[in-house]
């Protein structure tokens, strides 16, 4: 059976926004472990001379609210395409009602504006950090160059900055796709309320397609 072009591509874009989810909420994680569970951003540093130190973090639940962002939506693109292949191996059927349209709407809308949210913490928050590590490490003219540096035991600094780029990086790509999906469930919605694909056996012949019983043709 073939699915609608237009979801067949929305589910393709779900998948691409569940790994983006899982980088997200991956890298905010490893970062944080690196740090003994502290998050770094909006965070300062100090420095002497041969080490740095994580002077102050922000609340762990800062990092809990984009990685969590991040797994809801991962959850639900899965679960999103589990159920569409649920619907074309079990039922040989693609349905789909202009409320179901709506709901993923509404959904879309949702997460749009808490991944806008999250977008916007991961940048400022590191923004806020590499702007301390840049003032109080001598020696360096990027960011990333801290990662080359000794830090404090028990800090692992050597990946830091890649760790926050990552997560900030597929933030923005999710964003993007998201927005895609949302023009993408519109123009389906507009198109109709119901697209219908039914499996047909393109080895039978016309005879095993008719049915058993005829419809008695009516008296002239």
């Amino acid at each position: 059976m073939a699915l609608p072009r237009l979801l067949l591509l929305e589910l393709a874009l779900h998948a691409c926004c569940f790994i983006c989810g899982i980088i997200t909420a991956a890298s905010v994680t490893l970062s944080q472990g690196d740090f003994s569970g502290k998050c770094l951003l909006y965070g300062s540093v100090r420095s002497n001379a041969s080490e740095i130190d994580l002077s102050w973090s922000s609340a762990t639940s800062l990092c809990y609210f984009v990685s969590g962002i991040s797994v809801c939506v991962a959850i639900f693109c899965f679960c999103t395409i589990l159920y569409w292949v649920y619907m074309i191996c079990m039922d040989g059927e693609v349905e789909r009602e202009r409320i179901s349209m709506t709901f993923s709407l509404l959904v879309s809308g949702l997460f749009l504006f808490f991944l806008l949210v999250t977008g916007c913490i991961l940048k400022v928050g590191r923004d806020k950090l590499c702007e301390s590590v840049l003032n109080t490490v001598s020696n360096i003219t990027r960011c990333e160059e801290a990662q080359t540096k000794t830090w404090k035991s028990p800090l692992i600094g050597s990946s830091f900055y890649s760790k926050l780029h990552s997560a900030e990086m597929a933030l923005w790509v999710n964003l993007i796709i998201w927005i895609i999906v949302v023009v993408l469930v519109v123009v389906q919605r507009r198109w109709g309320s119901q697209y219908n694909a039914r499996e047909v056996d393109p080895g039978a012949s016309p005879s095993e397609t008719e049915p058993f019983f005829k419809q008695p043709g009516h008296p002239n």
